[in-house]
């Protein structure tokens, strides 16, 4: 870190209140230039509601913010990107109907004289950006359709193209493969190096101990540590967080693998995946692991038949399920969770007892009406089984936290009772208390039967979770390896199609 007597940025003992909710107490952070500074806490612990403070979004009640010794002006997003700020949001929001490089310079254009738009400059510099974060995509194409990963591409270009002396990174990586993020923490790395302050928040303590220089923890809305990251421990970083000792982050239950549930045999999508073979038996949890595009994700759509294919069979309990049939699979006893809970997950605006009880409305209803109290009561039973934070069973869940939207998923879909849960990227985004919590919950599924077939890019949740690891590369299934036989580099060499995996 490059220490210098002035900050670029002072938060000190900064309040915040939400109709009679506390979202910061006594909330202080330090930002110096050259510097990745990590901001840390579970959801809920007042980071977001402090992030926004400094993007413009919130005016706080109290305490004093200061950007390079100057009083910040708060309430405008305008005002702070002109301050020198820029703020990665963890969920995307590009929009669809523009070009990528619209979207890059959504707030900044570059123009003419004469005031017109710059269309060439704007779509050179866009590429140039994408060429120096390593991706291949095009300016001119639309964003409508593009995946997560992308469009977290697409926001980490649009704060670079800002030129910002602070730019703040929300989640960053949460939707990224290894080797993305390995692409993006070296984009950090120049950006601190070029003197620019990065607040770099993760829930991926292994990325903040690579990455970053100091750190500050945040628990019920106040700051409760900071210092260098050299000073400190993974194990004491967590106590702060959570304020008291996390001993098990992955509670996997030894179970015996039952009768097979389901049963996959050469399904193809030309140009997708190709003769893609495997089974998932009862008490099993299986996880499929592969980078960004390797065509996990698109697998298993087509299992559940939201997306159709060329060849192969599929089978659940010895009976052949129909290509392109949702109904049907959930019917058969299949339940799907998204991995963008948000978008294809959730109603946003919708109560967590109508969330919950989505999937399930038929068997809540009579002659056609839904019994409002069978509703209540089933949504009260999955939130205290899934140990749910919440207002009121009729809050909407765009105000809970990641960590409860992903609860509420899982307790729409566990209330179907499936056969087999298929979960992409079931952590994503959380904080590693509600990870624990996740974990715990498909551990104790498995135990009681439940088939499980995971999605995840976080090599430790697969190695922990997993009694057998399906790896994938470019859209074949390149090695099985069981719990014991799976490690990190074995996992690693086959998904980007090194020699020694087998």
């Amino acid at each position: 870190m490059n220490t210098v007597v002035q900050p670029l940025v002072e938060v000190r003992h900064v309040a915040k209140t939400f109709g009679g909710v506390r979202a910061l107490h006594d909330a202080s952070l330090t930002l110096y230039p050259g510097e990745v500074h990590a901001l840390l806490g579970e959801n809920g612990a007042g980071k977001s509601t402090l992030l926004k403070a400094l993007a413009g979004v919130h005016r706080t009640d109290a305490g004093e913010i200061s950007v390079a010794g100057r009083d910040f002006e708060q309430g405008s997003t305008r005002r702070s990107r002109e301050q020198g700020i820029a703020v990665i949001y963890q969920e995307p929001g590009l929009f669809p109907d523009l070009s990528l490089a619209e979207n890059v310079f959504v707030s900044h254009r570059p123009t003419r004289r004469g005031g017109a738009v710059d269309w060439v400059r704007m779509r050179r510099e866009a590429a140039a950006l994408f060429t120096q974060l390593g991706v291949d995509l095009d300016p001119d194409r639309r964003a409508e359709g593009l995946s997560i990963a992308d469009q977290q591409i697409v926001e980490i270009a649009k704060a670079l193209s800002a030129e910002a002396h602070v730019i703040v990174m929300d989640e960053p990586t949460a939707a990224l493969s290894a080797s993305e993020a390995d692409r993006l923490l070296s984009v950090a790395r120049r950006l601190r190096d070029s003197g620019a302050a990065v607040v770099f928040v993760s829930h991926r303590l292994d990325e903040v101990f690579v990455l970053c220089d100091r750190f500050t923890v945040m628990r019920d809305g106040s700051t409760v540590g900071t210092g260098p990251i050299a000073a400190a421990t993974p194990g004491e970083v967590v106590r702060q967080m959570v304020g008291r000792e996390l001993t098990d982050l992955f509670p996997k239950v030894a179970t015996e693998a039952g009768d097979v549930v389901l049963s996959v045999r050469g399904l193809t999508s030309h140009g997708v995946f190709e003769d893609v073979s495997f089974q998932v038996r009862s008490g099993e949890i299986v996880a499929f692991s592969g980078l960004v595009g390797s065509g996990r994700s698109e697998v298993v759509r087509a299992v559940f038949g939201i997306d159709g294919y060329d060849a192969g069979e599929v089978e659940v309990d010895g009976r052949r399920l129909p290509p392109g049939d949702p109904r049907e699979a959930m019917r058969r006893g299949v339940a799907l969770v998204p991995e963008d809970r948000r978008q294809q997950g959730l109603f946003m605006p919708a109560s967590i007892a109508r969330n919950t009880a989505m999937a399930v409305l038929g068997r809540l209803s009579r002659h056609g009406l839904l019994r409002a109290a069978r509703e209540t009561a089933l949504a009260a039973e999955w939130a205290e089984r899934l140990r749910l934070l919440h207002g009121g069973l009729d809050q909407p869940v765009e105000r809970l936290s990641g960590g409860n939207q992903q609860k509420v998923v899982l307790a729409k879909w566990l209330a179907t009772e499936p056969r087999l849960l298929v979960i992409d990227e079931p952590t994503r985004g959380i904080d590693v208390s509600t990870k624990a919590e996740v974990h715990r919950l498909l551990s104790e599924q498995a135990a009681r039967g439940l088939a499980v077939l995971m999605i995840s890019s976080e090599l430790p949740e697969v190695l922990g979770m997993a009694d057998r690891v399906l790896v994938m590369r470019e859209g074949r299934l390149i090695a099985t390896l069981t719990g014991q036989e799976a490690t990190q580099e074995r996992v690693m060499l086959a998904a980007t199609g090194q020699a020694g995996a087998t």
